[in-house]
Parts: C-alpha cells; structure tokens; sequence
C-alpha cells in the first residue's frame, strides 16, 4: 500500500492541558444535592478548550470538513467517541466493499490510491480514512463521547465525560449509522435460536450448516445473504415491502456515474429512461417472490429518502434458489418464524439488517426544527436556522453518501470562512 500498512498509520493529537482552579466552598454550596455539587466541582476544575469550530464524529463526515476548514486556515477540533478514527466502517462485516466506484468516493484533496481496486474494501476504506487524518494533522481528540451541546451566548458548548469544548461553530458529522435499530415483534424474546443486528455481524463462519434469515433488503441485508451463502449457510431473505434492484455497473460503467449525468433530470425521466434497461439486466424480480415498488430507483431515492438494492450478486443466489425469499416477519415462535403472508419456517438464527437511526437529539439541544422525531436532522451540508449550527452526511444522495459528503463539506468550510471574514 502507498500509504503503509494501517499498523504504521498514527494520528498524532495535540492534547491541551488542563488548568486545574483551586475551589473553595461555602456551607450553602455544600448543603447543595451530592449531583449539583459534582457537577459544579467538575465545571470549575476543568479549563474550556476554544476553538473555532467543534466537529462531532471523525468518520468521513468529520474528517472531511475538517481537512477543507485546515485548508482554509480555520482551527477545528474532532471529538470521536471511540479511539480510532472511522468507528463506524470498522464494526461493518468482512466482506464490505464500497457500492460506489472510488472515483466517486474520494474526500476532498486526496483521492484513493491506484493500487486500490475500482470498489474498495472495507479494509481499504479504514486505512484510507486514516490516512486523510495524517495527512491534514487533524486534531482528533479520541474517547470523547459527547453528553450535551447547547448554545449559549452565541457559542457552542460541549461537554463529554472529561472535558468542556466551547466554539462559534458546531458540525455534527456522528452519521445514520449511530444507533442500530431493533424492531419488536411478538415472540421475539422466545425465540432459541441467535438474533443479531448486522452491526454484530463479521462473517458467515460460525453459521455453516445453519438456515439463517437475514431481515431486511437493503445493501447491508443483501451483501450479508451473499455472505451467508459462501460460508456454507442456507439463507432466507424476509423482504417487508415492495422494492427497486439496480446493478452495480451497466456495460462496465459504474452505476453511480450514470446517477451523476441523470442528476440534472426529473426523477420521473430518469426512471423512465432506465426502465427498459433495468428489466434487461435485472429481469422480473416479482417471479422470485420479490414485489416491484410502482416507482423507479430515481423517485424512490427522492421521496422515500432510501437507496433501491445495488445488486453485488443477491439476485443471481435468488434466481438460483440459493437465498430463499419470505414476506415481512409478524411474529416469533421458539424455533420458526411466522410471515404476514401466513407462511412460516424454521431457523437456527436471524440477521437483523433493520438499519441505524441518527439519534443527534440524545446529545443535541437545539430546536426540535433542526431534526426529527428519529433524530435525523432536517438540514445538511448548509446553513441550519440556528447560527453557528451545521449537520454533515446526513442526505440520502441519488449519486453516493461519500461523494455528498466531500460536496458538503467544502459548502459548510465556505460558510464559515465567510463567518471570519
């Protein structure tokens, strides 16, 4: 690798030291509940530290605006939960590869290596991305998982567990895949078979031999059943609502390249335009137990905010009768599964590829305008109606997350050199 192996890989951080306050308590602070007086004991022995702009997350999101705000010349800080940067692409399973060709995927200022292939691993991205903090010295402040934001006084407040951050500016780049999300069905809990969310998933190994349902028909769901196959597993689907399928690439070209040239055309055209050349190379999905939404790839991106199956090979298991498709789950029994269509089958466990939910409002006090009742936010990549405020990576691109995440990166570094000038 150009880069060196990621053992090599370090992020040196610039840690500010903290100035300790001699404290000296009255009887009415000590009479104050044992909470108030922790609290005021940590708020007064703990120095803030300022700067300019305050990142959340050092996933792609964080690490880009943070790379266009150096290169501007403006002072930020990252605070990622964790101890390395990309938490995220880390618990992801083995056989993850990027469903965007690297062209496409690149932060900005630095584009991923030749040597890597067209569709990088998730391997490949880790070390990427660590990369990209090395070469921008990023200050990365790990082990800093934020418990409040708020504003006050015109600037941002953040406290975490050891420390307080204050800046005119916050960007909260944490990303949808911040809480996994585990729906509830009746009979869940008797079930004697293994139930995991696909953000536990590694691989297949430990469930040869085994029939296996994975919940959910998403990217995540489709590479996992994919997985499962080749590790000797015999795989079900269970696929709740209608859906679109596209390929990964069309005559060598990569899909979302095409995405980029239709961007500028009506959804309803684009679909239209692609409607012929999907049936040819996908065919009928609804002869294999799938139901085909009424609307194409293109509107349902756009108004269902939710990317259609970039097929990596899932189709071709189910043609073959290698990956069982099920209607949605409706219920659990101690050794099967019953479906709303009133089938039922068997299983030794089931994969929940259910999704994530952004969750920015369990730390984020802001107004409930800037997010909604998931905690996703309302605004991204620009100008929130909050000053100082603004929200990375959190828009369902019809031409790939990470290039949206390069685009609003440079967007919100514009708006906040303004802010300085």
């Amino acid at each position: 690798m150009p880069f060196g192996p990621i053992s090599d890989l370090s992020i040196h951080l610039k840690n500010s030291s903290k100035k300790q306050a001699a404290v000296s308590f009255t009887k009415e602070t000590a009479a104050c509940n044992s909470y108030d007086l922790l609290r005021y004991t940590w708020q007064m022995t703990t120095s803030i530290i300022n700067s300019n702009t305050i990142i959340i997350g050092a996933g792609p999101a964080g690490l880009a605006v943070g790379a266009c705000l150096k290169q501007a010349g403006i002072q930020s800080i990252l605070l990622e939960t964790n101890d390395k940067v990309g938490s995220t692409w880390r618990r992801h399973y083995d056989r993850l590869h990027l469903h965007t060709d690297k062209k496409n995927s690149e932060l900005p200022f630095m584009p991923f290596p030749k040597e890597y292939p067209r569709y990088p691993s998730r391997d490949h991205v880790i070390e990427y991305l660590e990369c990209y903090a090395k070469k921008f010295s990023l200050d990365i402040r790990f082990n800093q998982q934020v418990k409040r934001a708020q504003q006050e006084n015109n600037l941002w407040e953040v406290e975490t567990k050891d420390a307080r951050y204050s800046a005119p500016n916050l960007v909260v780049a944490t990303g949808y895949a911040r809480e996994p999300f585990i729906p509830e069905w009746k009979g869940k809990d008797t079930f004697n078979g293994k139930i995991i969310h696909s953000s536990e998933y590694k691989n297949g190994m430990q469930f040869k031999g085994q029939s296996v349902l994975v919940v959910g028909f998403g990217n995540s769901g489709g590479e996992i059943a994919i997985d499962l196959f080749e590790h000797g597993a015999k795989p079900g689907i269970a696929v709740r609502n209608a859906v679109n399928v596209i390929p990964r690439e069309l005559a060598g070209i990569p899909i979302l390249s095409i995405g980029i040239v239709q961007n500028i055309m009506p959804a309803w055209m684009a679909d239209l335009v692609n409607m012929p050349i999907l049936r040819a190379v996908i065919g009928d999905i609804t002869q294999y137990g799938l139901r085909k939404l009424p609307y194409g790839p293109a509107t349902q991106i756009k108004n269902d905010k939710h990317i259609p199956l970039i097929d990596v090979g899932t189709i071709k298991l189910i043609k073959q009768g290698h990956v069982a498709v099920f209607q949605g789950v409706a219920e659990f029994t101690e050794n099967s599964i019953k479906f709303t269509d009133g089938k039922e089958a068997q299983f030794d466990a089931v994969i929940l590829a259910t999704g994530y939910r952004p969750r920015v409002n369990d730390f984020l006090q802001a107004a409930s305008s800037t997010f909604d009742k998931e905690g996703t936010p309302t605004f991204t990549g620009k100008k929130t109606s909050i000053p100082g405020l603004y929200f990375c990576g959190y828009y369902v691109s019809p031409t790939g997350m990470l290039r949206e995440i390069a685009m609003e990166a440079k967007q919100i570094s514009a708006e906040i050199s303004k802010i300085k000038q």
